[in-house]
């Protein structure tokens, strides 16, 4: 629609968020904030941490604790509020989600948690999907590159920072990005490093109406909030004014300067 008149716009499109959790992570901050980074609004956000990248010396007690944290998660009614995970926003929604998980299985992930639908006759109604976490993934598969839109973790090994830091960066897509450390300036360098309009630091989806939101790459042109925003609602004019009065010193002196026929 933009195109037929050449109109402006911002684009804010998808995410593939990577999540880094480095070797002298607090680990019990990390568990939360990876959830709460994947699965609030039960994985439907544009800016989910949904690749999560742990460094190899922590992997293990990572994995169990955050399938430990997750089973805690109270699935059921939003509009009851002792419910921490509601379900996704349609059927189109719940067989694209399940799609997903099929095709984590088929290309080698391992399932630790979660992958198909809560039971009990109070999921009857409604397009439910558990909160899933995959193990074993890797860069290459299906779950790691796409977007997937819904409440699946997949938890890839690292061996390096800047082993982490390739694989962070090995996506079409640029919207967020996090990193976990009790280093903060170790974490600042990391963050430098990732192509992402938005990297938290021991933290997720907290957007700051003073600063600007919007991706790298596929994910999307021009950004939001802040004065960014008000720029791509702004046409810019240069105006020349010579105050010489003197042609003569122009580039076309020789044009001006050539007698009459």
């Amino acid at each position: 629609m933009a195109a037929g008149n050449v109109k402006r716009l911002t684009l804010e499109l998808g995410g593939k968020g990577p999540n880094i959790v480095l070797d002298d992570a607090d680990l019990d901050l990390a568990t939360d904030g990876t959830l709460f980074g994947c699965l609030m609004n039960q994985g439907q956000a544009c800016e989910s941490g949904t690749r999560i990248i742990v460094a190899a010396a922590v992997h293990d007690k990572f994995v169990d604790r955050l399938i430990e944290r997750a089973a805690t998660i109270r699935i059921g009614d939003p509009l009851d509020p002792a419910t921490d995970f509601g379900p996704v926003i349609s059927a189109e929604a719940q067989t694209r989600i399940l799609r997903y998980i099929e095709s984590g299985l088929a290309e080698g992930a391992t399932l630790a948690y979660g992958g198909g639908r809560p039971a009990g006759p109070e999921f009857e109604r409604g397009f439910w999907v558990e909160p899933t976490i995959f193990t074993d993934v890797r860069n290459d598969m299906t779950i790691a590159r796409e977007e997937i839109f819904g409440p699946v973790l997949a938890v890839i090994r690292s061996e390096s920072t800047d082993h982490a830091i390739r694989i962070a960066n090995d996506t079409e897509y640029g919207l967020s990005a996090g990193v976990w450390s009790t280093d903060n300036q170790r974490a600042l360098e990391v963050a430098g490093q990732l192509e992402a309009g938005t990297v938290w630091v021991n933290d997720w989806h907290m957007v700051n109406a003073a600063y600007p939101f919007g991706g790298y790459e596929q994910s999307g042109l021009g950004r939001e909030l802040g004065p960014h925003a008000l720029d791509e609602y702004t046409e810019e004019k240069f105006v020349h004014l010579d105050l010489s009065g003197r042609l003569d010193r122009r580039a076309y002196p020789l044009l001006l300067s050539t007698p009459p026929a």
